[in-house]
């Protein structure tokens, strides 16, 4: 472009929006484009959305009340029931008491805003007590099942040899109800935090594993993962290199999906009475005071409303995540 062209241009356009660039091989190789952070890419897409910090405070607020208030709290049903019997002689004055009636007698304090139990214990003590359980269990089975779920996935849809084995293995332990395999192990093993989570563990990844197979299978023959076998990359660097990291939006799915069902399930076993056992969690809550609906609604409905406001948080919070962090979505 000439001196004439750039004047005869600039008389509608800017003469600073343009600068001479000397014709040199160096700099023509250059690349000017701004450097790519999937990770960035990915909170700047989830935090681009205001509901998602809603959504994340509530969810920090859940996991604050239910792992740290209770250290401070120090909840124990049986110690209440001691210390109102010896202070007030008598539970009638100070079980089943609604919010209004427990603030009114004990001044207001965080532990009374839910009112009381039918030993007079604090409502609110017993739900974070109970949750801390409930998300305890979901966490440590989440843990477990997705990490052996993505491995054995990984190398399930990988392995031709190994697929055909776990093919069958599938077969026979898909057809088994998840809900009545844990009812019978817990039934054989015994009730407890740890024999809960073999119970959902033992199977439960088996799902997550076949899912991750069909995925790797989808994506195992493109043209790079051809070339490194080509090249005599190991079968685990492979999969751990080229096929996984291309699954993250998956994985974060599955986890989104996964933690607030264990929390679904242990509420509704524990409702059936095939819980925890003597631990506190929110469905043993809920089990404990279904009696109460009638004449003390807030005892059970509380317990109900936190345990869905749980799962649901959860799960809004991990299926934001997950469209985040899929790279079809970002610019």
């Amino acid at each position: 472009m000439d001196n004439n062209q750039i004047q005869k241009r600039s008389d509608n356009i800017p003469l600073e929006l343009f600068t001479r660039v000397d014709n040199n091989s160096v700099d023509s190789e250059k690349i000017t484009a701004p450097r790519y952070s999937y990770w960035k890419s990915v909170f700047r897409s989830f935090f681009s959305n205001p509901v998602n910090y809603i959504i994340l405070g509530l969810v920090v607020i859940i996991l604050f009340l239910s792992f740290v208030y209770p250290l401070f709290a120090h909840y124990d049903r049986a110690s209440w029931q001691q210390y109102n019997e010896i202070q007030y002689g008598s539970l009638i004055d100070v079980s089943f008491l609604t919010p209004k009636q427990a603030i009114a007698k004990f001044g207001f304090k965080l532990r009374w805003v839910f009112g009381t139990g039918s030993y007079g214990e604090p409502l609110f003590d017993a739900l974070w007590a109970g949750a801390q359980s409930s998300l305890a269990l979901a966490f440590v089975c989440a843990v477990i099942n997705l990490t052996l779920g993505i491995i054995v996935g990984a190398l399930w849809g990988y392995s031709k040899t190994f697929d055909k084995i776990m093919q069958e293995v599938y077969n026979v332990i898909s057809n088994i109800p998840s809900l009545m395999f844990i009812t019978v192990f817990v039934s054989i093993v015994g009730t407890g935090f740890w024999a809960f989570v073999a119970a959902m563990t033992v199977t439960g990844w088996i799902g997550i594993a076949y899912f991750i197979r069909t995925q790797v299978i989808i994506i195992r023959d493109r043209e790079y993962n051809l070339a490194s076998k080509c090249l005599g990359t190991p079968i685990l660097r492979m999969v751990s290199k080229n096929i996984l990291p291309f699954l993250t939006s998956v994985i974060v799915t599955i986890t989104a999906s996964e933690i607030p069902s264990y929390i679904s399930t242990e509420v509704f076993l524990s409702y059936l009475q095939i819980g925890l056992g003597s631990k506190n969690s929110l469905g043993k809550l809920i089990n404990d005071n279904q009696t109460y609906m009638t004449n003390h609604p807030h005892m059970f409905w509380i317990p109900v409303i936190l345990s869905s406001l749980i799962t649901v948080s959860l799960y809004l919070i991990g299926q934001n995540l997950a469209d985040a962090s899929d790279p079809k979505t970002h610019m």
